[in-house]
């Protein structure tokens, strides 16, 4: 028996719980600045993630490791202004948060304050558990990250996907069943088997939002430049492009240039 999807005029974090209780997929995407933040919460999205991916598609950074705290504030905050519907979640980065739990409530206290997001996510699973206690108990959401976690990328050593091996595998579900006892009101899954993802969305009641981590789980998230195909260099078996952005806009670009160069643009009617 299908259940009539629910019209949320504003998403939060209990609306994310009881999506996957109606079994209704939750939507979420990056963003980093008002323009395209506000064109994302406009389309319907349920969650916008303020990600520590904007060190690599804004900054040009080769990791996520080198966005500062002010750096992810900023970015938040920008976003937080554009939205009337979708949730927000920023990413606690790098730094901010592994090495002291006092840290990581203060870093945690800073987003919500001065950006006005609404919620933050960590990377990490039992190793992090002090950080995720102290920032619960001070009333902040918590997201939980797991799998690939892009901020332990020289501790991998690669991309590649995660937890194939059964050692692996069992400490991934033991940490998905610990942040969900903790508090987390969500957990992303990045680049893990689907069948292992899809057995950790079974063993929990928080939703589960995969990327790289199939059909199984109870939403997905990409990286808005990736979706819109406005990066032409990241082609992972996980992405659909849903536009080429990169070829559209070299290409008005072009045509705007060859337009100066050749006194077309302005023409008569566009000019005062």
């Amino acid at each position: 028996m299908s259940v009539a999807k629910k019209d949320y005029k504003r998403i939060t974090t209990q609306s994310l719980i009881e999506m996957k209780a109606n079994a209704e997929k939750i939507s979420m995407l990056t963003a980093y600045d008002f323009t395209m933040a506000g064109m994302v919460d406009a389309a319907g999205c349920d969650v916008i993630l303020v990600g520590d991916s904007a060190s690599n598609v804004m900054a040009g950074h080769e990791t996520t490791l080198p966005i500062t705290l002010d750096q992810m504030i900023y970015h938040a905050s920008s976003v937080v202004r554009a939205v009337k519907r979708a949730l927000v979640v920023v990413d606690l980065p790098f730094g901010s948060y592994q090495s002291d739990p006092k840290e990581a409530l203060r870093s945690s206290i800073r987003i919500m304050k001065e950006s006005g997001g609404h919620a933050v996510k960590l990377e990490g699973g039992s190793e992090i558990k002090d950080s995720i206690k102290k920032i619960l108990h001070a009333g902040i959401p918590v997201m939980g990250h797991l799998g690939l976690t892009p901020q332990s990328i020289y501790k991998f050593g690669t991309y590649t996907v995660r937890a194939k091996e059964e050692a692996e595998a069992e400490k991934l579900l033991e940490d998905v069943k610990l942040l969900e006892r903790l508090g987390c009101f969500a957990i992303v899954l990045e680049k893990i088997p689907a069948a292992l993802a899809e057995k950790a969305a079974k063993s929990v009641n928080v939703p589960i939002i995969g990327i790289g981590a199939g059909g199984g789980v109870d939403g997905q998230v990409l990286v808005i430049h990736d979706m819109l195909g406005m990066n032409n260099e990241f082609s992972p078996r996980f992405l659909r492009r849903y536009l080429n952005l990169y070829e559209q806009m070299t290409g008005a670009i072009g045509n705007y240039v060859a337009d100066v160069k050749s006194s077309d643009f302005p023409n008569a009617s566009e000019q005062y």
